[in-house]
């Protein structure tokens, strides 16, 4: 099992989806019912990343990076993180959380505080 927390944005979104499609079983359920297999998963990212022009190699596992990265740079410990994706090990958590540049650049030296 994995953790996600959900915003009250999200949830609203959600809320208005569920009352105007009225899913069954699954909350997105596939064209004829039932779940979305994985190649339509992939397929339906793959469309949106074409469609707003990411030029960059993604995948639908690319956004499990991205949360962890987000996190990290929202000032979030990566020990929590690290519960959050389920790791074992903190080490496999690093691989996954990608330093942002603008965020090192706000560090400050521990030399300005004295």
């Amino acid at each position: 099992d994995r953790i996600v927390m959900l915003s009250e944005k999200l949830l609203e979104l959600l809320r208005e989806y569920v009352k105007q499609y009225k899913p069954k079983v699954y909350l997105f359920e596939g064209q004829n019912g039932g779940k979305y297999s994985v190649r339509s998963i992939q397929q339906i990212f793959n469309n949106a990343v074409k469609k707003v022009k990411i030029r960059k190699k993604v995948s639908v596992h690319t956004l499990r990076h991205s949360f962890a990265s987000h996190l990290l740079d929202n000032g979030t410990d990566i020990r929590l993180i690290q519960e959050l994706l389920g790791h074992k090990h903190l080490s496999t958590t690093q691989i996954y959380t990608h330093i942002n540049p603008v965020s090192v650049k706000k560090i400050k030296s521990p030399f300005d505080s004295f």
